[in-house]
């Protein structure tokens, strides 16, 4: 991210771009900036593309047309899933692009051997956004609140986080709620996020699991139907309790082997807070449970797929068994 955010500070533009990822937030912020840095309001030097019905020989006609009054023109193609499908001539037209083109492309998924791809990576800059690091999320969400006159502490961050997720598109969402909600407030409290923000269902798995691990089938159950009338998938719901189970596990066997949780989340790239959480919860369940359950899990979403079960079901039998 650093070099494009250098390009764009300093005002220096590469000929092409591909700003690709899940973080919706990041790729739309990175966008908007090369647009504004390179034309401003200026729309005759701005072209637009979108979808998968995109004529490739009118983008490389639009990149070939020199700006109108200005020093470059910008070309955006988005969601074009032009990096999943052989596309020759844009791959060789892309090596001799005019210097006085920006062409940017925005994608959810590319495939790395894509030779569109590979070209952009030798002529340009490739950005992978995804979903970020706790650490940036947390001086990110900080600079937000700072900038509205707000503090939050480290633990209130912990359970900001762990109750909204890491969409940064989310994050912004809930922090409006909060800081409209506590304009006379200087400091954001623990009850300030349980009382306006909307958990996501990564903080009601981890609610679930709780609930597990202590035999407590009427809660898990609970839980279990507020996310299902929350519209969320049952198919889902499993996938994240086996995702959390799977980590449990992993955390379990470096515990046995003397890790502790500073080297864990070097290991694994999981959140520190997660870890934390996940620490407190694993003591409750053997590495034996954990196996078996991530192997129940594989069973019941194999049985779904084939049609052989519901899915809610399928989820109802795991916490049954579980608890």
């Amino acid at each position: 991210m650093r070099n494009i955010t250098s390009d764009i500070k300093n005002g220096t533009y590469k000929s092409c771009y591909l700003l690709y990822g899940e973080e919706e937030y990041l790729k739309r912020q990175f966008k908007n900036n090369l647009i504004y840095g390179i034309c401003n309001d200026d729309t005759m030097n701005y072209s637009y593309y979108e979808g998968k019905d995109i004529d490739v020989n009118s983008i490389i006609a639009m990149c070939e047309t020199l700006p109108f009054f200005a020093d470059k023109r910008i070309v955006i193609v988005e969601n074009s899933g032009i990096f999943k499908s052989s596309q020759e001539p844009l791959a060789e037209y892309i090596s001799g692009i005019l210097e006085t083109t920006c062409l940017v492309f925005v994608e959810k998924e590319v495939d790395k051997r894509n030779k569109v791809y590979k070209k952009i990576k030798e002529n340009g800059y490739v950005c992978e956004l995804n979903r970020q690091p706790v650490e940036f999320l947390e001086k990110w969400i900080s600079g937000k609140l700072s900038s509205e006159g707000k503090k939050i502490t480290r633990n209130t961050m912990g359970l900001f986080l762990d109750t909204v997720g890491y969409d940064m598109d989310n994050i912004c969402t809930e922090l409006e709620k909060i800081i409209s909600y506590c304009l006379d407030k200087e400091v954001v409290e623990d009850s300030d996020i349980k009382l306006l923000c909307t958990p996501k269902i990564t903080s009601k798995v981890f609610d679930m699991i709780d609930a597990i691990s202590y035999k407590n089938q009427e809660k898990a159950m609970k839980i279990y139907y507020e996310l299902i009338a929350n519209r969320e998938a049952p198919l889902m719901i499993l996938y994240m309790l086996s995702r959390q189970f799977n980590i449990m596990l992993q955390i379990s066997e470096l515990v046995n082997n003397g890790f502790n949780s500073k080297q864990i989340a070097d290991k694994t790239g999981i959140a520190p807070f997660i870890i934390s959480k996940t620490m407190r919860q694993i003591n409750n369940f053997s590495i034996t449970f954990l196996k078996e359950t991530l192997s129940e899990g594989v069973e019941l979403e194999e049985k779904v797929k084939s049609g052989n079960m519901n899915d809610q079901m399928a989820v109802e039998m795991l916490i049954i068994k579980c608890c």
